[in-house]
């Protein structure tokens, strides 16, 4: 048999409950329901506790100013000064921010305010240390310690503070009461101030925007004055640089003959450059002379064989505009045509043919000479170009030769002239932005600007008196609940039938209400051998749900796979209910008719005796001590219908273990399953005594009482691991004296009771 060891303060509720990792509505409900008086407790004091702060605490007022943040800065790159405008930079935007919250901000607004003289600001009335002082002066004062020989007062704190004093004072004041916060991503910022005066609330906000207005103006026109300290300090020493620069450059022309042309350059240089471009074209020319020359040689070597009639093609320039030539070429061609013709029709040997073919080798003669006469000129001119370009050539390298040395003294002069035109130009920069700097600082300007000013408010801010009562009740209630499920995990005791199966690892067998205490009229015989509680237990329904919680009982012990018969009413402490269970169930089964045989094995304290009214009667002890036997001691009950062996009380007795260990005991119990078919016996708590732990063996079940909401379960669990044989031979536990109505509450289930029978008045 497992037994648990903890049980959670919600118990399952349906076999769904290990699908589902959250408590179910039913669950919360239940809780709620238990918990309801404790939360509502707990969120009434919140709610009077936020009620009594709007109470108390005085009306403030909050006053905003909306402000356009400055988005250019003075800014001085590669020796120039502007107006650098700035993009959409969160970290730059939280600097103007941290400016305006800034202390110099904040005591220029105290400064024009005078608040500094304002009580709001520097506090009224003497401070802690002082009040402190003053009680515990007067206290010594009343216990008269001060008239004591030798007693001195100590040197009391200052009374009045110094001006710092005050600015802090109030400079923590505005800090505290001041709220500056960026619009969305724009360049806006809200300046909110709280005050306990509207109108100080607006002249504050709107005093603090105009503060840092004057702050960027201030702060603008001193760069600019630095600046321009600086530039005209560093302008001085340029002018003084580009003089010795110029100065340097002249002396040096001097003293190396260096002539410049109106061009800036030598006068060799200049001559280099004209012998240059004169030297290009000469060789231009020449090679253009020495490419006709050899193309007209190119035709010459055309002419192999004089015989032959031919002429060369017309590809010279010359020799296609010579009018020579080509009247000459027309009248060969005019010839070859009619030699052709004439060979035809006279033949090749008419004579007329060979004198054509005379005048054709005269003609072609003729133009051979033309093209050599043109070939004599292009030689000619080929020759005139090379000699033109090699003395320009000759030239050339005489100049070069002679300005040699004054190339060399170029190199540096060409240095100190561009030393001097640097000097010369950061020389008029500096100038010109010393300039600009003294006029941007005679007329300062800041892009930041007021958008929107405070006006004084209608309304206070704070207390908010709907916003606190209902934070109050949130968390009063999220107070409640955490309380209410403290106390739940707190809680030992068992309050549902799966609290108690959870943690026995058994069937709970019933559940019987908690019977009312009536007073019972004096005199009378039912009154003085029934408690109230069995009483009303034998006097319920046979239908309702105590009777029906008494036949699970039966039905569990029916269902005994030993087939046992000697049951042990049993509980882990005294009042439980034990007896009042046993009894009920004794008297239940005797009246379906089955032989019944109740034992009070209690014999420190015989309370089922007393309760049926045989405290008189021989009993248990006597069997034992006087060897009596059993049939002699039963009393047959005529109400109930059930055999009953009392305790008496009359004989000592030193170990009542030992009594029901005896083998007097085992021989009754051995001789009762043969003549009766339940044995119940009411044995004393197990957690005081010893005696269950001593005769669990003689047992064939034990049914454990526990009371609800009473007996904890780390004392259940104490008691039932207490025996190995009770551990394994616990038939089931029944959970007494619950209120029916809590305990739905705990198990989550509606006020609906479940009854199924047929109403004796009932019509079919």
């Amino acid at each position: 048999m497992n037994i648990a060891g903890q049980f959670p303060p919600f118990t399952p509720l349906t076999d769904n409950e290990s699908h589902s990792g959250t408590l179910s509505m039913l669950q919360l409900r239940a809780f709620l329901g238990r918990e309801w008086r404790l939360i509502a407790a707990i969120t009434a004091v919140a709610i009077f506790l936020g009620a009594a702060y709007v109470l108390a605490s005085p009306s403030r007022y909050t006053a905003r100013t909306d402000m356009i943040i400055d988005t250019k800065k003075i800014v001085w790159v590669q020796s120039e000064m502007s107006s650098e405008s700035r993009g959409v930079d969160d970290s730059a935007v939280e600097s103007e921010l941290e400016t305006t919250k800034s202390e110099k901000v904040a005591t220029a607004v105290i400064r024009r305010l005078h608040l500094n003289e304002d009580p709001e600001f520097i506090g009224s009335g003497p401070g802690l240390r002082q009040r402190t002082f003053l009680l515990f002066k007067s206290a010594i004062v009343k216990s008269g310690a001060s008239k004591w020989p030798g007693f001195k007062w100590a040197a009391e704190p200052e009374e009045k503070p110094t001006d710092d004093d005050l600015m802090q004072s109030a400079i923590g004041t505005l800090a505290s009461n001041l709220r500056v916060i960026r619009l969305g991503r724009s360049y806006h910022e809200e300046i909110a101030y709280t005050s306990l005066d509207p109108v100080k609330a607006a002249k504050i906000a709107n005093a603090f925007a105009d503060a840092y207005i004057e702050d960027q103006l201030e702060a603008k026109f001193e760069a600019t004055r630095r600046a321009s300290e600086w530039l005209q300090q560093r302008i001085g020493e340029l002018r003084q640089q580009a003089s010795d620069a110029f100065k340097a450059v002249q002396d040096y022309k001097s003293a190396n003959g260096i002539i410049i042309g109106v061009d800036g350059k030598l006068a060799s240089e200049t001559e280099l450059d004209q012998l240059g471009i004169a030297l290009a074209k000469a060789r231009a020319d020449t090679s253009q002379a020495r490419a006709k020359l050899d193309r007209i040689s190119h035709v010459l070597e055309q002419r192999s064989d004089k015989a032959s009639f031919i002429i060369p093609d017309p590809v010279v320039t010359d020799a296609l505009s010579s009018p020579v030539i080509t009247k000459l070429r027309q009248q060969f061609l005019d010839d070859q045509n009619k030699v052709s013709e004439w060979s035809a029709k006279y033949g090749p040997t008419h004579t007329a043919v060979q004198n054509l073919r005379t005048d054709m080798a005269t003609l072609q003669q003729s133009i051979w000479d033309e093209v050599s006469r043109i070939a004599e000129s292009y030689k000619s001119e080929y020759q005139i170009a090379r000699s033109q370009e090699e003395a320009i050539d000759k030239r050339m390298t005489e100049v070069f030769q002679k300005s040699a040395a004054t190339r060399q003294s170029q190199v540096h002069l060409r240095e100190l002239e561009t030393a001097a035109t640097s000097y010369r130009n950061i020389y008029e920069t500096f100038l010109s932005r010393f300039t600009q700097s003294v006029q941007q600082q005679s007329f300062p300007s800041t892009e930041a600007r007021i958008v929107t000013e405070a006006s004084p408010p209608r309304k206070p801010s704070s207390p908010k008196i709907g916003l606190t009562l209902a934070l109050a009740a949130i968390c009063g209630l999220m107070l409640g609940v955490t309380c209410g499920i403290a106390r739940e995990q707190m809680d030992r005791q068992i309050h549902t039938r799966a609290q108690l199966e959870k943690l026995l690892g058994t069937t709970c067998l019933a559940v019987l209400p908690a019977f009312s205490k009536q007073k019972t009229l004096v005199g009378k015989p039912q009154a003085r051998r029934d408690s109230t509680a069995f009483r009303q237990i034998n006097e319920v329904s046979p239908f309702s749900e105590t009777a029906e919680a008494l036949r699970y009982i039966k039905v569990a012990i029916d269902l005994h796979p030993t087939g046992g018969k000697v049951i042990g009413i049993v509980s882990a402490l005294p009042g439980e209910g034990k007896t009042t269970v046993a009894a009920s169930f004794a008297a239940f089964v005797a009246k379906t008719g089955a032989r019944t045989m109740l034992v009070d094995a209690d014999l420190r304290n015989p309370s089922m005796t007393r309760l049926l009214g045989y405290a008189a009667e021989p009993g248990l002890l006597d069997m034992v001590a006087d060897r009596l036997n059993v049939d002699d001691l039963l009393i047959p009950d005529s109400k109930f219908k059930f055999d009953f062996l009392p305790a008496s009380t009359k004989v000592a007795f030193s170990n009542s273990s030992d009594v029901l260990n005896s083998p007097a005991v085992k021989d009754m119990f051995k001789t009762a399953r043969n003549n009766y078919d339940y044995i119940l016996v009411d044995l004393p708590p197990i957690l005081p005594v010893v005696d269950v732990k001593a005769v669990a063996h003689l047992f064939d079940a034990f049914v454990l009482v526990v009371e609800w909401g009473s007996t904890s379960t780390d004392e259940i669990l104490k008691a039932v691991s207490s025996s190995p044989v009770l551990t394994d031979r616990l038939l089931g536990a029944v959970l007494n004296k619950a209120d029916e109505a809590v305990m739905r509450r705990y198990e989550g289930y509606s006020d609906r009771r479940y009854m199924y029978y047929t109403k004796p008045n009932a019509q079919a």
